[in-house]
């Protein structure tokens, strides 16, 4: 099958087109026929050796945690799914190896939902890690309609996406953005206010008893949620271990069936939106990456094959 891989950590110059075989599929998995991938800041901080002290290697190593496609074969006990069927993951295994920057790739049924038909197959694969991520952090903070909830990075990847659950989940939205993507927030949902000095009393303008959830998105902005907080919030970070000290959760996506098919129904009630932002084919995955690093872009990176 063609792959894009990487036998060395390094930057973009390690990545080259390269022919594997098709993975063998064990009982619980299926075997994908990948239509898109999506990149994500992790796959390329993988590459670069940043989770080796948490994660073994193997290598020749296909990035990719995304996937869109179809159901090519089932392993055994696999009564779920079928070939042929139309289906999403965040395909995130135990070590790092096949990824989903290839023709095939295996997922665990654990990772595996059907696909929204309401989706494209590129806004399907930029759906999973970044939307469960946000998913999982409002949910875990219990997130309702009586809540107002502070998002941290609003504009972002994960943060575009969390405005949108949390308006879902009945909840009332401030979003933090630069000036430039303000129009943005109030489009997904959100109330925005800009970055910088003054970000409290800005806040605090909006919400003078504080948001009862604080989910921050892009890490540094602890002093500012503990600062404006709700004396009975609760608030949680995936970039920022010390809001452990000061009653938060930080948390790590998890790859959750269940999960995955509760965004596929917002999605298909038209209450979440996957804004992609360009699409490379397969063999431009090292331009793909370097644009992600640039930090800039306003919706998903696809690759698609």
């Amino acid at each position: 099958m063609r792959s894009m891989a990487y036998d060395t950590y390094g930057g973009t110059e390690v990545l080259s087109p390269i022919r594997l075989p098709i993975p063998k599929v064990g009982p619980g998995e299926v075997l994908v026929r990948v239509k898109c991938a999506a990149v994500n800041p992790v796959d390329w901080k993988i590459m670069a050796g940043g989770l080796d002290s948490m994660m073994d290697a193997v290598f020749p190593v296909v990035p990719g945690w995304d996937v869109s496609g179809t159901v090519e074969r089932c392993g055994l006990d696999v009564p779920e799914y079928a070939e042929g069927d139309e289906v999403m993951a965040y395909a995130r295994k135990d070590y790092v190896h096949g990824g989903t920057c290839a023709e095939f790739v295996t997922v665990p049924v654990r990772a595996l939902a059907h696909k929204p038909a309401s989706l494209s197959w590129g806004e399907a694969a930029g759906l999973p890690l970044a939307g469960l991520t946000a998913y999982q952090l409002l949910t875990r903070l219990e997130t309702g309609k009586e809540d107002t909830v502070l998002i941290h990075g609003a504009a972002g990847g994960v943060g575009s996406l969390g405005v949108q659950i949390a308006r879902a989940l009945g909840a009332r939205v401030i979003g933090t953005a630069s000036a430039r993507n303000h129009e943005r927030v109030r489009e997904l949902g959100g109330e925005p206010v800009e970055y910088g000095d003054g970000l409290a009393d800005r806040i605090r303008a909006l919400v003078p008893d504080g948001p009862t959830v604080v989910a921050d998105f892009v890490g540094g902005v602890g002093a500012v949620t503990r600062e404006v907080l709700h004396d009975d919030g609760r608030h949680a970070s995936i970039a920022d271990p010390s809001v452990l000290g000061s009653g938060g959760q930080w948390m790590w996506v998890r790859p959750v069936a269940a999960d995955l098919a509760a965004l596929a129904r917002l999605a298909d009630s038209g209450m979440l939106k996957v804004p992609v932002a360009r699409t490379f084919p397969l063999e431009e995955l090292a331009a793909a990456f370097e644009l992600s690093q640039g930090g800039h872009t306003a919706g998903k990176i696809i690759i698609e094959l």
